[in-house]
């Protein structure tokens, strides 16, 4: 079992955070699966919690939204470090953070 599978909040901010990435960006999830040369259903998984994405891929799709992977991975790794993933108004913040 990986170190995340103790942290099942870490994985929903993910998701949450692919998802607005993608819609902020107007893209559908074929669009987005067209652009990273991946089949729909990978998106599909991402965006369910069913699949996680690795450092690479993280990068390709924080790209291809149009978002600093780097920006992005901070704001994650610092709502983590300070134990405010849970809350909602977090994420929301988050959200907002990343496209800068």
């Amino acid at each position: 079992m990986d170190e995340l599978s103790n942290h099942p909040h870490v994985g929903g901010l993910q998701t949450v955070i692919l998802i607005e990435l993608r819609k902020e960006t107007g893209l559908t999830q074929r669009q987005l699966a067209h652009l990273l040369k991946r089949e729909h259903s990978f998106i599909g998984r991402i965006e369910l919690g069913e699949r996680r994405l690795n450092v690479i891929e993280f990068w390709e799709h924080c790209r291809i939204c149009g978002s600093d992977p780097a920006v992005v991975a901070a704001n994650v790794f610092k709502a983590f470090e300070h134990d405010k993933i849970r809350s909602l108004a977090t994420i929301i913040h988050l959200k907002k953070v990343y496209h800068q």
